[in-house]
């Protein structure tokens, strides 16, 4: 399958952040004593971000750290372990270490909107529930590090949250009620962590959210019907995790939905007939569940699939006939299926290998053993 990167989370977080005007001179004595607190429940002895966190002009001299030059209050934090900073390059490595914790603290600079704490590897303890008084957060990224406990409860109570990133850390817990209040969201991804229980049923109401990350968790429970009504939502992962059920037709009718990954679940029932004939999306990864029946032949000259995985279920009948209508077929694979009849002939099929289409009941023809 293709590589599951959406490198325009980058693109989106600058654009997010330029809105925070920088530069002021100077901060206030109560913001300074705040960033001087939560520098204090953090160790970081390889690179010496926080060397230059001295003096009074947290704003414009303090790595990391840029105020409103309206209000001279503190807007943005932004660290990062892993980038492309000359701080990295100077010390001669390619990403940092940081341990300790996310002091609450950090909840007295009640103008922040913006606080990335992101691949540090080592930060751990949960999520300071105060972050959701933070009335102007607007991106909330600690992807990347071993923080634990739950997602705060309350998390709703951030109206203006555009990007909440908690990837690739060790919380658990269920998914808040309260997510699906986020009505500014863009950009959620909770991906690989332990979190359980079901998905919102009414997670649809992220009327903006174009990109939304599962994957990789305990989550169980069935997919909510409602998220097939979101118009901006461009790519949906909810692979390996431990969801039932039918595939909702509604993600068939999505207008800009370009990626899915629904693999490695317990997903049963057909493939919905509406999810095939898509004229958007590119790739889709169905493999390693229980889906059973036909697989449906709707394919069309506006099918363009860079990835088609269908493998490992339990689909049983013939190779749809016309997917060698469709504009574009990259990756397909049939394989360990219930399969039967003479494969169809032509492109895409001319460029298989015979992997596509192992370990099935009766396949025959091209590029597998000639039918009899």
């Amino acid at each position: 399958m293709a590589p599951r990167s959406f490198s325009s989370l980058a693109v989106l977080i600058v654009l997010v952040a330029a809105a925070s005007t920088r530069g002021a001179s100077g901060c206030p004595a109560s913001d300074r004593a705040a960033l001087l607190a939560f520098r204090s429940a953090l160790s970081e002895p390889y690179l010496g971000i926080f060397s230059s966190w001295k003096g009074d002009d947290c704003c414009s001299r303090w790595y990391g750290v840029s105020c409103d030059p309206s209000t001279g209050r503190v807007a943005d934090i932004s660290l990062r372990g892993e980038s492309e900073d000359p701080i990295l390059a100077r010390a001669g490595r390619s990403s940092g270490l940081m341990s300790g914790h996310i002091s609450p603290a950090i909840c007295r600079l009640d103008r922040l909107t913006t606080l990335i704490l992101a691949d540090w590897k080592q930060i751990s303890e949960p999520i300071p529930p105060c972050l959701t008084s933070l009335p102007f957060l607007r991106i909330l990224d600690l992807v990347g590090n071993r923080l634990s406990g739950p997602i705060p409860a309350d998390i709703g109570r951030l109206s203006r949250l555009t990007v909440f990133n908690v990837a690739d850390n060790q919380i658990s817990g269920r998914i808040p009620a309260s997510l699906s209040a986020l009505s500014s969201l863009m950009h959620l991804d909770i991906s690989n962590n332990q979190i359980s229980g079901p998905i919102p049923s009414d997670l649809g109401k992220l009327r903006m959210l174009s990109r939304a990350l599962l994957a990789r968790n305990h989550i169980s429970g069935g997919i909510p019907d409602s998220i097939g009504h979101m118009t901006r939502l461009a790519d949906l992962d909810l692979a390996e995790n431990r969801l039932t059920g039918e595939i909702p037709a509604s993600l068939g009718s999505m207008p800009v939905l370009s990626s899915l990954y629904l693999d490695s679940n317990r997903l049963s029932g057909r493939i919905p007939a509406t999810l095939l004939a898509s004229r958007g999306l590119g790739i889709l990864n169905l493999s390693r569940n229980a889906i059973e029946g036909e697989i449906p032949d709707v394919f069309s000259t506006r099918s363009y699939y860079t990835a088609l995985d269908l493998s490992h279920n339990r689909l049983q009948g013939s190779v749809p006939r016309t997917l060698v209508t469709a504009a574009y077929v990259g990756h397909l694979d049939l394989s360990h299926n219930h399969l039967c009849g003479a494969i169809p002939v032509g492109s895409p099929f001319d460029h298989l290998e015979a992997a596509s289409f192992a370990n099935n009941d009766c396949l025959c023809g091209g590029p597998l053993p000639a039918c009899k």
